[in-house]
């Protein structure tokens, strides 16, 4: 059989269980993504030289980094080429400042016009931005940030934060989608500490006197990324998820939740519902841990899964879905087409499974049921549905892109010397 054979035979399996397989590619291509940019360059960013700090880490020495904004920028047209989805965002770091005229500022000084570039290049591609403040790899991140006890080093953060809060309402005027501002710090301490309500203190103030910044709510979305331990910080953490999804419900923000930042037996998809009651919305950062936050690339895995399940389910309009992880150890570019090609995958999936009748079923405490119609499901041909999404999208198919990625890598990336 012929692709568009296949796709119909499987679409006939998929309308036995009550499974509509148009109308799920049509509700999938509409789910926004946000593409992480510091994919391509192992996180280093433009601002500065020099190793990672605050828990961050890459591994691996695979060759063709791209070195500058040039280089950053094909690289993520390339892997666009490849990501079907009608709607696509990019996630900037405020690292990633460019400073294409010579002129050099430290974090607390940037302005809008430091993302110009970055402005004409979504703008060329279609793209929605996403902002975060980079309070990490500086010299003054060496021990704490926003609850520094260091007043001098906490203004400067604070700083910053507010810098990055105005040119996120900058991007979203210019793309006309409305931006994701994000806030994570490393802060914590490696062994057990002798005062863990003072830094918190502290970081509750730094956050207050950020959000009296005036913005437009319509156009910027803030939110506050906690995670339980990082390299340097296995003992405490100043922002843990109990503060933040506390602060976040006390000031009408919102609060992100990253697959990555939780203990390993911890089910984060089990957490969105709960949440959702609470806010209208909430914001993700999709990795995947291997035993910590290592931020591996996303695959297509029981884990991604339940979470594209608990999105469709609870409505992906109420969610900001951004990409975060980082691999040195392969191509840049097929760690990016990967896990954003899985996050699809999954959302697709979950389009495709007959979740009301579940619903139904579990109604009538049915669990029988759901369990063998679950395991049926899992053997319906999915991928003669995935590869016809991804011909509608007018990207490769499953076993196309590949052979373009290496050819690329030959004929661009190899010559970066």
């Amino acid at each position: 059989m012929n692709q568009t054979e296949r796709f119909e035979s499987a679409k006939e399996q998929y309308q036995a269980l009550g499974v509509d397989a148009e109308k799920a590619i049509d509700r999938t291509a509409s789910i926004v993504l946000s593409m992480h940019c510091w994919q391509g360059d192992d996180v280093m960013g433009f601002d500065r030289k020099g190793a990672l700090s605050g828990g961050i880490q890459t591994t691996g020495n695979y060759p063709y980094r791209a070195r500058n904004y040039q280089e950053l920028f094909q690289d993520i047209e390339k892997t666009l080429s490849f990501i079907p989805g009608d709607h696509k965002k990019l996630n900037l770091h405020a690292s990633y400042a460019i400073f294409d005229d010579g002129e050099w500022v430290d974090r607390d000084k940037l302005e809008p016009r430091h993302f110009k570039k970055w402005v004409e290049f979504a703008k060329k591609n279609h793209l929605g931005l996403d902002f975060n403040s980079t309070n990490f790899s500086h010299p003054l991140a060496e021990n704490a940030t926003l609850s520094s006890e260091n007043e001098e080093i906490r203004q400067f953060w604070i700083r910053h934060n507010i810098a990055c809060l105005k040119i996120s309402e900058y991007l979203a005027e210019e793309t006309g989608e409305p931006c994701l501002f994000n806030i994570w710090i490393p802060d914590g301490l490696k062994d057990i500490p002798a005062d863990r309500l003072s830094p918190r203190k502290r970081l509750m103030d730094s956050l207050d006197q950020i959000l009296a910044t005036p913005y437009d709510k319509a156009k910027v979305r803030i939110s506050v990324e906690s995670k339980v331990f990082g390299i340097g910080l296995e003992s405490y953490t100043v922002g843990s998820h109990e503060f933040y999804m506390n602060y976040a419900s006390s000031r009408g923000i919102l609060c992100l939740i990253d697959t990555g930042h939780f203990h390993p037996t911890e089910n984060v998809a089990d957490k969105l519902s709960s949440m959702l009651l609470f806010h209208d919305e909430m914001a993700l950062h999709v990795s995947r841990p291997v035993r910590w936050d290592s931020d591996h690339v996303v695959l297509f895995n029981d884990d991604l899964r339940e979470l594209a399940e608990e999105i469709v389910k609870n409505d992906p309009r109420r969610f900001f879905i951004g990409m975060d992880y980082f691999d040195a150890s392969i191509n840049r570019v097929s760690a990016w087409t990967n896990g954003m090609r899985n996050m699809q995958k999954a959302l697709l999936y979950a389009e495709l499974e007959p979740s009301q009748t579940f619903k139904e079923l579990q109604d009538q405490r049915d669990f029988t049921r759901i369990m063998s119609l679950r395991e049926e499901v899992k053997t319906l041909p999915f991928g003669d549905i995935w590869n016809e999404y991804c011909r509608r999208q007018n990207v490769p198919a499953e076993n196309e892109w590949f052979p373009l990625l290496k050819q690329y890598e030959k004929d661009v990336m190899s010559k970066r010397v």
